[in-house]
């Protein structure tokens, strides 16, 4: 068991995470906060569900008329299910668009509702055990998710049940919406945690019997990564919750917050294997892959409600042969 005082060093030593500057607010950033604010204004003035349906509408149009990402989205799907056919390609396509603008919409009106409406969104769901199981070995829990279903509410949800959660994010390019939703998020109950400072805060967090969450189907450029298969091909995924897991021995449980066909939620949670053998690199990559399989079974059972416009194989290997790399080289 590694020693409390020697954690951050060597969890430091394999993510590799630099902290992260502030960025400036430039003129640019100031109109368009303004711009979202008067629509944010109006937009909550709907409610949640017709906010949301607006959403929805608004969403479709990136897909038609506009095409905004719309090869990315399609090749990608014929890519995950090569057994499909166009109509089905498109028309998962078309609800995925509506899904992205539900999402974005939801989350935008969320500094409005407080707990009880945010409870309110959700059905109760049955296998809440796993959390309580799971936080029970009093070693903090790390909650992984992709892209799927409402990720940022899903967040508020666990801090609107009372659970002392951080979320690890990446800033976001206009600093000024990046503080308007953390005041959101922090009100309801939830901490951010910049990807920069990870390596300090996380383990601080878990020690306490905390809750982390972290988004983990995004390749990003100097975030320390391995490549697993997702739907048959190469994808470029974060091994921070593996380090974290091995190296504090805290349990990670995958959630997968799904909206249903009333428009309620449903929180999904289940546990993700974490073996230590000695073998510290095989043991990250093979976390890495089981959160992932995990992500792929949940998505193929919701498909119209993931973020296909990321292009999840974009970062590969050298030399990976065309048939593991990404479907739109």
């Amino acid at each position: 068991m590694t020693a409390p005082g020697a954690v951050v060093p060597a969890v430091a030593r394999e993510l590799a995470a630099p902290p992260r500057a502030a960025r400036p607010v430039v003129l640019r950033h100031r109109a368009q906060y303004a711009a979202l604010r008067v629509v944010l204004g109006a937009l909550g003035r709907l409610g949640f569900n017709r906010a949301s349906d607006f959403g929805a509408r608004v969403g479709l149009l990136g897909h038609h008329p506009l095409g905004i990402r719309r090869r990315v989205v399609e090749r990608q799907i014929a890519a995950a299910f090569p057994e499909w056919d166009a109509a089905r390609v498109d028309a998962t396509a078309r609800a995925a668009y509506q899904n992205l603008g539900r999402t974005t919409t939801e989350t935008a009106v969320l500094a409005r509702f407080g707990r009880e409406r945010i409870l309110e969104l959700f059905d109760e769901p049955e296998d809440w055990h796993v959390l309580e199981r799971a936080r029970a070995r009093g070693r903090g829990v790390m909650l992984v998710a992709g892209h799927l279903g409402n990720w940022e509410l899903a967040g508020s949800y666990f801090a609107a049940r009372g659970l002392p959660i951080e979320a690890v994010a990446r800033q976001m390019e206009n600093p000024l919406f990046d503080g308007y939703l953390n005041r959101t998020r922090q009100r309801i109950g939830m901490d951010v945690i910049w990807d920069g400072d990870a390596v300090r805060r996380v383990p601080r967090v878990l020690r306490d019997n905390g809750v982390v969450a972290f988004l983990i189907d995004q390749g990003a450029v100097g975030l320390a990564s391995t490549w697993v298969p997702f739907f048959g091909r190469l994808a470029k995924t974060p091994r921070g919750p593996a380090v974290f897991a091995l190296r504090l021995q805290s349990p990670v449980v995958f959630v997968a917050p799904l909206r249903g066909p009333d428009g309620r939620f449903t929180m999904h949670l289940e546990e993700v294997a974490v073996h230590e053998t000695g073998d510290r690199n095989a043991d990250v990559d093979r976390i890495v892959a089981g959160y992932t399989a995990v992500l792929e079974r949940w998505v193929r059972r919701a498909p119209e409600q993931y973020f296909w416009h990321h292009r999840r194989w974009k970062h590969q290997q050298p030399n990976t042969p065309p048939e593991l790399g990404d479907p739109l080289r």
